[in-house]
């Protein structure tokens, strides 16, 4: 389930507003790709979604950031990414 399912069965216009939060987090990080902190899992990144319980995993490559996943900070983490 995404994360916009799961808080627009509650609030549609919230979840839009969290995706848009989420998303423009996203974008800053090709400009600054190390402003998350280190991952859980071996060669990731995390990038703690202020004013949300959500965490962006990604990792950066020579030229793009890869987004692996954008979990609820609460759930049990996954032991690695493929």
């Amino acid at each position: 389930e995404s994360a916009f399912d799961f808080i627009a069965q509650d609030n549609a216009h919230a979840a839009g507003a969290v995706v848009d939060r989420i998303l423009s987090a996203v974008e800053a990080l090709v400009r600054h790709p190390e402003m998350g902190r280190s991952g859980r899992v071996p060669r990731t990144r995390e990038l703690v979604i202020t004013g949300t319980p959500f965490i962006v995993a990604y990792r950066v490559r020579k030229d793009h950031i890869e987004v692996l996943a954008v979990l609820h900070g609460a759930r049990r983490w996954p032991e690695r990414f493929e």
